[in-house]
């Protein structure tokens, strides 16, 4: 998936939120590698159940199902899946182009 384009398509009506929406994604990279190097993997289950919540309600459908990839690796305690998807989600968000309809 490196080097793969994401390209998004959002509604018009919620453009001014997305910068927001981005930078706390963002930090959300941040919180989930603390919570991956402590071992914490009810932190790492709530925060991949957030991000399933918020990624579709802003037409980010990636965002979600990275979500449900590292809420179900935190369920099976599996470091090495969660730490894909972390990097898979870092990834995204540096690629993700969007556009406003």
């Amino acid at each position: 998936m490196t080097g793969e384009t994401h390209k998004v398509v959002v509604a018009k009506d919620i453009a001014d939120l997305i910068p927001q929406f981005l930078g706390n994604r963002r930090k959300e990279i941040d919180s989930l590698r603390g919570a991956l190097a402590a071992a914490d993997f009810e932190q790492l289950r709530q925060l991949g159940h957030r991000m399933r919540g918020v990624g579709n309600s802003y037409g980010f459908a990636r965002v979600s199902l990275l979500g449900e990839r590292i809420e179900q690796g935190a369920r099976s305690s599996d470091h090495v899946a969660i730490e894909n998807c972390i990097s898979e989600y870092r990834d995204y968000l540096d690629r993700v182009q969007i556009s406003y309809e």
